[in-house]
């Protein structure tokens, strides 16, 4: 019997035309032999979709609502099924609240907020629903840049020298930020908005000008930034999958660009219409570094993967300095765009094998979630004799 598999994507972020690509590529290569695959859409007011017009892209550059079913989705252990908002009619004209469809696993195919930062994760939990993302801890962590800047200096991966600010602290004395700013790290600068991806809205600052300009542009999409020093390098990526002690580590690619910064329009748009989505990017793979150099990219890639507590496919992007040769650990990826797969085909495992290694360490952290107990007798309610008196 096939597997019923949910692959969640769109939602509303800046990142959300991305997601489509992302999931539009998994739907193409997986297995239809071994699972039915249920595309469901977040649109961009929060809406859920279900309909076969789902798996044409194309249908996208002109959505219409009428042409696919709105569904919601429980968050009731055991219930796992999508739900039509708009009841049907049934015997005596009563509404009927039937399911459209159970769903055995879901495969999150979002990037960015409210997808990929936890939040989605936190709701297939409380559902009890197996999942092919990093959890909610990790996905929290991995979305939110100073968080998993902290954590990573914490677990000593090496970061670049950053400092971070907030938007009320902005708008309250901007001339105070730009003097911190400056303190406590040379230019060039990058800046970056604290909870996106794919490069948007990062700008990169020269002088006090730029910094100012490029905090205005970060802050506009959200209101914490991330500041880092400016490096002079060359950027590696490397992937990983796994689940507890089973971890694999990909060959490491050296994405190409023509320009400093691996922008937005590098990523997704240098294919025009036939853009392919990180499989249209330019790289070079393996990465022409020293196996001694691989081979410290491919070990960190490990450690972050276990320090965020991940499963499934990520993406680490790590930067070289020119001249130093000194590796910095930049992001993680925890839904990483095309999920990575280019990087695990020269090792001979195709994107529909990698599909199958996602929902069978799915349903592996499921079990071992399910080993915990969650039942914990207490005489608290008993000794309880109300009011705040009584909790004490």
């Amino acid at each position: 019997m096939k597997k019923v598999v949910g692959v969640i994507f769109g939602g509303r972020t800046c990142e959300h035309d991305v997601s489509i690509i992302t999931a539009h590529q998994l739907l193409e290569n997986a297995d239809r032999a071994a699972y039915e695959l249920v595309p469901i859409y977040i649109a961009q007011n929060g809406k859920w979709y279900v309909g076969d017009a789902l798996w044409d892209v194309k249908f996208f550059e002109a959505f219409d609502a009428e042409k696919v079913t709105e569904v919601y989705f429980e968050p009731a252990d055991g219930d796992h099924n999508l739900y039509p908002v708009k009841l049907k009619a049934g015997f005596l004209g009563a509404k009927e609240r039937k399911p459209l469809c159970h769903l055995d696993v879901v495969i999150p195919a979002m990037h960015g907020m409210n997808g990929e930062d936890g939040t989605l994760q936190g709701l297939l939990e409380l559902a009890n629903i197996p999942y092919t993302s990093v959890g909610v801890m990790g996905s929290a962590v991995g979305m939110d840049k100073i968080a998993m800047h902290l954590l990573f200096r914490g677990a000593g991966l090496p970061v670049l020298e950053f400092s971070y600010t907030e938007r009320s602290q902005w708008r309250k004395d901007r001339k105070a930020v730009l003097d911190e700013m400056e303190a406590q790290l040379p230019y060039p600068m990058f800046v970056k908005p604290c909870n996106l991806g794919s490069s948007i809205g990062i700008r990169k600052a020269t002088d006090r000008k730029s910094l100012q300009e490029a905090m205005e542009v970060a802050f506009s999409f959200d209101r914490r930034v991330l500041v880092e020093r400016g490096l002079d390098c060359i950027e590696v990526n490397c992937s990983a999958m796994g689940f507890g002690g089973e971890i694999e580590v990909s060959m490491v690619e050296q994405p190409v660009s023509g320009d400093e910064l691996l922008d937005f329009d590098t990523k997704y748009l240098q294919g025009g219409k036939n853009s392919k989505g990180m499989k249209s990017l330019s790289r070079l793979l393996p990465a022409p570094i020293s196996p001694e150099m691989t081979e410290r990219v491919q070990e960190l890639t490990e450690v972050a993967y276990r320090a965020l507590d991940c499963k499934g496919v990520i993406r680490l992007d790590m930067m070289i300095e020119k001249g130093t040769n000194k590796l910095y650990v930049n992001e993680i990826n925890t839904i990483p765009g095309s999920f990575a797969y280019y990087l695990w085909e020269p090792l001979g495992i195709r994107f529909s094998q990698l599909i199958d290694r996602m929902i069978a360490q799915a349903e592996a952290a499921h079990r071992e979630k399910n080993l915990n107990n969650y039942a914990f007798d207490s005489p608290i309610l008993y000794k309880y004799s109300g009011g705040a008196k009584g909790t004490k």
